[in-house]
């Protein structure tokens, strides 16, 4: 399962964040480390479900009328403040969490509401687009401690006539999430020596920020961008690459209000409907969100999570049945799985990311949108629908 961390200053709506994409019973509050230990939950990248294309829809938990929902994983941890990656606040904690993270969400204070050490402001004092630099320089500066304490034992194993820099340092960063093929790409985009006992700390931290930016990218999340000024909200568009306004707080409203049935709302909506009966006060409150939603096509937390998996890691979804015809499992189930997979996988892929024995017995795929039997290294699309046949059937 993908992987989505969230990182930012205390203060800067993370919680509120992760219990309004998880539903998951946190703690919340208006004070720096409100999470102390980190929270692991699950939540949903969103896309179309193949079901569309049929005259009924799926009836799977995770097809609201053709809006899929497919898990992710979803990590809150504490609060990072400067200094994180030399222990200050819980740092160690916090970044040592962040290892297996597939890409982070960047949550930052858009309305410039909390200093940088997380602690409430008037609206306005503190400049967001300073959150977004610093979350990645502590990242930065993490990864390249790791590097420098681990610099010696490169150093002894080149002295090795058979030592390869690629070995070694795969080695040294498959502890942080890093590949061989992450490795090997980054040595292609930098400059260094072919003696690692004449690197320079420059070249072990180019190592690093190059490492973090291919393993751990970010996506900047604007919360709190119903109370935001206008202008921090286009400043913090034109600081980073990936930047998603958001309204945490109106998307726990909007799912609070959907679960006691008096909102009818799908995360990912750009809009609701009111279906129960509200006081005044409640009302209001959700007109104040559908005004943000106007204006953003959404609350932005799932737009975040989609930017994440769909964007930012370039993943897609595909959907393996046993029954080509009926698009079923086994047991009768329409569209029972959905798999995220990187884009250019191939049915093989696909069959490993059932089952490591489905995997292993592959012995063809048939695309069950045209019934047709595709190659082995046919390049899946998203919505592709797929019949796998295997040994181990």
């Amino acid at each position: 399962m993908l992987s989505i961390a969230l990182a930012g200053k205390p203060n800067a709506g993370k919680s509120t964040f992760y219990k309004a994409a998880t539903m998951a019973d946190v703690d919340v509050g208006n004070y720096p480390f409100t999470t102390i230990d980190a929270n692991r939950g699950v939540t949903h990248a969103r896309t179309d479900c193949p079901c569309l294309d049929r005259e009924e829809r799926c009836g799977d938990e995770n097809c609201h009328d053709g809006k899929r929902y497919v898990p992710v994983e979803l990590l809150d941890v504490a609060g990072l403040v400067p200094g994180a990656h030399e222990g200050r606040g819980l740092g160690n904690q916090f970044l040592d969490e962040l290892t297996n993270a597939d890409v982070i969400l960047n949550v930052v204070d858009a309305s410039g509401g909390t200093n940088e050490e997380g602690e409430p402001v008037e609206v306005g004092e503190h400049d967001p687009v300073e959150d977004v630099g610093f979350v990645e320089e502590e990242l930065d500066l993490w990864l390249a401690g790791i590097v420098e304490r681990n610099w010696e034992t490169v150093e002894r194993q080149s002295r090795s006539p058979d030592f390869d820099v690629d070995d070694s340092l795969s080695e040294m960063l498959t502890g942080v999430g890093a590949t061989e093929a992450d490795v090997a790409a980054t040595l292609r985009a930098l400059e260094y020596p072919e003696d690692p006992i004449q690197w320079t700390d420059e070249h072990r931290e180019a190592l690093a920020r190059e490492i973090r930016q291919r393993t751990k990218p970010i996506v900047v999340v604007a919360n709190k961008a119903d109370v935001a000024p206008a202008e921090n909200l286009e400043r913090l568009q034109e600081a980073a690459d990936i930047v998603v306004p958001a309204t945490a707080d109106g998307e726990l409203a909007l799912r609070q209000a959907a679960k006691a049935g008096v909102v009818d709302y799908d995360p990912g909506d750009p809009d609701f409907e009111v279906t129960g009966d509200l006081t005044d006060q409640q009302r209001a409150g959700l007109e104040q969100i559908r005004d943000v939603m106007d204006e953003w096509g959404g609350t932005g937390v799932q737009q975040s999570l989609d930017a994440a998996v769909y964007d930012v890691l370039d993943h897609l979804t595909a959907y393996p049945v046993q029954n080509e015809n009926k698009w079923t499992d086994g047991q009768g189930n329409v569209l029972p799985d959905a798999f995220l997979l990187p884009r250019g996988s191939t049915p093989k892929d696909l069959a490993y990311a059932v089952h490591s024995d489905i995997g292993d017995g592959y012995v063809h795929a048939v695309d069950a949108k045209s019934n047709r039997r595709i190659s082995d290294d046919h390049e899946l699309a998203e919505g592709d629908v797929i019949k796998i046949v295997s040994t181990a059937n």
